[in-house]
C-alpha cells in the first residue's frame, strides 16, 4: 500500500537542514519544543557537551516581521540562531544573534551565535524538557493509536 507524500512547509524544510547538519557535529535536534508556556521553538538541539542551542527558523520576510516571540526565546539558550533560506534578506536580522542559512537538507552556519551561558537551574530544566519531549514523540511514533494525557 502507497503512502501519500509528506509535504513539508517552508520553515519545517529549514527545520529539516538545519537539524541535519547540527547532527553532523553530533547535536541531538527536537523541533517545535514548548519551554515555557507561550512559546515554540522551531529547532532545540543538544550538543556533545550539554550545550543548548535555539535555532528560529524564517522563512520569509512576513514571518519574521510579524513574530517578535523569538527575544523570549534568548533566555533558554547557550546560544540563539536564526535559520533563513539563500533568499532571504539577511540585512532584516540582528547582527548580534547567529545566522544559518538552510534548505531542506542542509545548512551552513554563516555567523556563529554568542554565548550565553545558562544557570545550572535552567539548564537542567531544559534538558529535561527536551529528553521528555523526545521519548514522548519517540513513543508516539512506535504506538500511534496510544492517546496520551501529557501536556
Amino acid at each position: 500500500m502507497n503512502e501519500a507524500p509528506v509535504i513539508l512547509q517552508p520553515g519545517q524544510l529549514l527545520q529539516r537542514g538545519v537539524s541535519r547538519h547540527l547532527a553532523s557535529y553530533g547535536f541531538a535536534c527536537v523541533e517545535e519544543l514548548v519551554p515555557a508556556r507561550g512559546l515554540r521553538v522551531d529547532v532545540i538541539a543538544l550538543g556533545p557537551k550539554g550545550e543548548i542551542w535555539i535555532v528560529e527558523c524564517k522563512s520569509s520576510r512576513a514571518d519574521f516581521t510579524s513574530d517578535s516571540k523569538w527575544h523570549g526565546y534568548l533566555e533558554w539558550a547557550d546560544r540563539f540562531f536564526f535559520a533563513v533560506d539563500e533568499h532571504f534578506p539577511t540585512e532584516l536580522l540582528p547582527d548580534d544573534q547567529g545566522l544559518i542559512i538552510a534548505d531542506g537538507y542542509t545548512a551552513e552556519i554563516l555567523r556563529m551565535a554568542p554565548e550565553t551561558k545558562l544557570a545550572p537551574a535552567r539548564r537542567k530544566v531544559m534538558v529535561q524538557k527536551f529528553a521528555v519531549t523526545a521519548a514522548r514523540r519517540l513513543q508516539l511514533m512506535r504506538d500511534p493509536d496510544m492517546h496520551p494525557e501529557w501536556d
